[in-house]
């Protein structure tokens, strides 16, 4: 069954435009409120139940995180506020906190004009999709508010950073550290932008940090992980051993090496999983998705090291990991879970699992780059006025050919996309020429077929 308001991460849109609206927000504040806290078995009686809220820099967050607030408060809920902080910091600090249920206030990689809203469970975790059906079901239904005595009260925790601060810390090997390391981070101007320069110097490595100065309206402009030319300059410019760079809401890595080379997610978990590949803690394989370089499946079948795709998203992923009760996947993008540490993909812990893996090995992050170079890869979107069929023989046809001339050196994909009325073309292989070639032929065939 559909959902009128979730996507596969949370509720998002335009600000002052539905559904990110006060007044829709706190009606969701409300439904979840009633739903998450009547699921929760653990409670003593007659205690009430709290839920935590945390949101990132946009200015917009103010606004949705009061009328979450009252929505909450309206139920019966206690609201516990974090104020800016990470998206995978409010999973921790949900369980850490025992509350029912953890809200993020964000729009991830978005420009500032953007937000959304994010849901975690008690343990930690994305919610599942029958949870999210009840919320909306629960919207349908006539806002009402509690008896004045049963209201729930509103809080600020105080020691929220410092606490994820040392979980953070807690990932990382006691006896290794960074001193010797000169880092520079990007925060986007984002949620990581008063926590991030505190786990790495707390551990050792001289910080230069850039994109930490959010004034509400410059998260991820020209910044962050989905900008990385300021991270690659600001590396060479400072003579820095690497760069890191995290998107809004920090659930988001790509790094660079001293030469201003950038390495995605792909290269990261590569990094990631050869390090426990090493100490013989790599538990099962490693998951990506469709969109992973089909390189790094290549890479690790060299290991012996079993892989699987999921759908995009790293919803699907985190799904795909518990299916095989594997510990490690991410996507391209720089989402990367590593569950042996968090619940959630978590953008520093990321970083601190491939900083560890350089440090086990002895080499550079330069050197273990260069041990996967990824193929070619074309991405072209073709935008449709209708629903297309990506069955039919015009398109099939054109499909089977790209990839009888591939043979086997690389792969099509074609999806439509699930936010816009486009069609992603993606060839990828070993020949540039062919691949771009090949994406052509294909793209031409989908826009016929789309007329």
């Amino acid at each position: 069954m559909s959902k009128n308001y979730f996507g596969t991460d949370g509720i998002r849109g335009r600000v002052g435009e539905a559904p990110i609206t006060p007044d829709f927000v706190m009606r969701l504040g409300y439904a979840a409120g009633r739903v998450l806290t009547t699921m929760e078995s653990n409670l003593a009686k007659g205690a009430r139940p709290a839920v935590l809220i945390g949101k990132d820099t946009r200015i917009s967050g103010y606004m949705l995180e009061a009328a979450l607030e009252a929505g909450l408060s309206a139920a019966g809920v206690d609201v516990l506020l974090t104020g800016p902080m990470p998206t995978p910091a409010v999973a921790y600090l949900t369980r850490a906190l025992r509350a029912q249920a953890g809200i993020v206030i964000s729009a991830s990689h978005n420009p500032y004009y953007d937000n959304g809203i994010k849901f975690f469970s008690s343990e930690g975790a994305k919610l599942d999709d029958d949870i999210e059906h009840a919320i909306e079901d629960e919207l349908k239904k006539p806002m009402q508010v509690m008896d004045s005595a049963k209201l729930g009260k509103a809080r600020r925790i105080d020691d929220a950073a410092g606490r994820y601060v040392e979980f953070c810390k807690s990932t990382f090997p006691n006896n290794m550290d960074l001193r010797g390391l000169k880092i520079v981070l990007d925060c986007a101007h984002g949620a990581t932008y008063h926590v991030a320069p505190n786990v790495f110097h707390e551990l050792g490595a001289e910080i230069i940090s850039i994109g930490n100065n959010p004034d509400g309206l410059n998260i991820n402009e020209q910044v962050g992980s989905t900008h990385p030319q300021a991270l690659q300059k600001a590396v060479v410019e400072h003579g820095a051993d690497l760069g890191i760079a995290f998107d809004g809401d920090g659930d988001r890595v790509m790094m660079v090496d001293k030469h201003g080379t950038l390495l995605d997610g792909d290269q990261l978990l590569y990094i990631i999983a050869l390090g426990l590949y090493a100490k013989g803690k790599l538990k099962g394989g490693v998951a990506g998705t469709l969109m992973t370089n089909l390189a790094l499946e290549h890479a690790l079948q060299k290991h012996q090291i079993p892989f699987a795709r999921a759908k995009v998203g790293d919803r699907y992923v985190l799904e795909l990991l518990n299916e095989k009760n594997w510990k490690l996947g991410g996507e391209n993008s720089g989402h990367i879970l590593t569950l042996d540490k968090h619940t959630s993909g978590d953008a520093i812990i990321a970083a601190l699992q491939v900083l560890h893996a350089l440090k086990q090995s002895g080499k550079t992050l330069t050197q273990m780059g260069a041990e996967l170079v990824l193929y070619p890869q074309v991405l072209i979107n073709v935008t449709t006025q209708k629903k297309l069929d990506l069955n039919i023989a015009q398109i099939q046809n054109a499909v089977k050919k790209a990839e009888t001339e591939l043979n086997g050196t690389g792969r099509v994909l074609l999806r439509a996309s699930g936010t816009e009325p486009k069609i992603r073309v993606m060839v990828e292989g070993q020949d540039a020429k062919l691949v771009q070639k090949l994406a052509e032929e294909i793209t031409e065939a989908v826009k016929k077929a789309a007329s």
